[in-house]
């Protein structure tokens, strides 16, 4: 668990060290129409309140489960502030949300990504506060979801461990991204083939980028759950029993 601390805390002093021109996280400041912003907001706020009451349950049941969660939170911070730029107002990079999802559940998520998101819009100038209820859906509750479904479907048809975590942690970046086409594509539609040409055309500009950058998460979130699974076990199996 120490080597893993070390590991973690120098990638994120190298991300945070290196000079990057900024191109937005997912929707960068300002970026959408205020009514979509407020909506996207609003659709947020339960899934962060549930995520409030499921950290605190983790921490008042199992508080030895706190240095885990802060490695998680590490894990997103990192892998998300790699990025490259996409589509205008947005960019491709992986989310790192996979692991989180797989040993505490989806719902601890939508905390964990939305503090991520924040330092991230405040000390780095990466995506902004009035998109912070976007991207926070689209990367802190439906990549979760989706990543923690993937995996426990695939566990439950006893498939190898690795190709779960793979496999989870890859298609939670994919729907990340897919959900961000769908916002991106409501709030700027098609002026001749509407919102659903404007999502198409989204989601296909982004997955030129994306789906590579989702089979190297998937790499990634493999090494890193292997490290922890060899430094701390009991907490691993405590954590996926639940």
């Amino acid at each position: 668990m120490k080597q893993l601390n070390r590991t973690l805390l120098a990638a994120m002093l190298l991300v945070i060290m290196i000079p990057a021109y900024t191109f937005g996280m997912h929707i960068m400041e300002g970026f959408l129409p205020f009514k979509w912003a407020v909506i996207w907001g609003l659709v947020f706020i339960p899934f962060f309140m549930l995520g409030l009451k499921e950290l605190r349950k983790i921490f008042k049941d199992s508080p030895q489960h706190k240095v885990l969660i802060a490695l998680v939170t590490a894990f997103v911070f990192v892998l998300s502030a790699l990025k490259m730029p996409s589509v205008t107002g947005s960019s491709s990079h992986p989310t790192g949300i996979g692991l989180g999802a797989i040993l505490f559940g989806p719902k601890v998520m939508a905390v964990i990504g939305t503090i991520v998101l924040l330092f991230q819009a405040m000390l780095m100038a990466h995506g902004g506060l009035t998109t912070l209820g976007a991207n926070a859906f689209s990367m802190a509750v439906a990549g979760p979801f989706a990543a923690y479904g993937v995996f426990a479907i695939m566990k439950k048809c006893n498939i190898n461990r690795g190709i779960c975590v793979f496999a989870a942690s890859a298609v939670g970046n994919l729907v990340t991204y897919a959900v961000t086409a769908l916002q991106l594509g409501v709030a700027f539609p098609d002026p001749v083939g509407g919102i659903g040409t404007s999502i198409i055309k989204f989601l296909s500009l982004f997955l030129l980028t994306q789906i590579p950058i989702a089979i190297a998460e998937g790499i990634l979130t493999n090494i890193a759950y292997d490290l922890i699974l060899k430094n701390s076990p009991e907490e691993v199996g405590a954590c996926e029993t639940k």
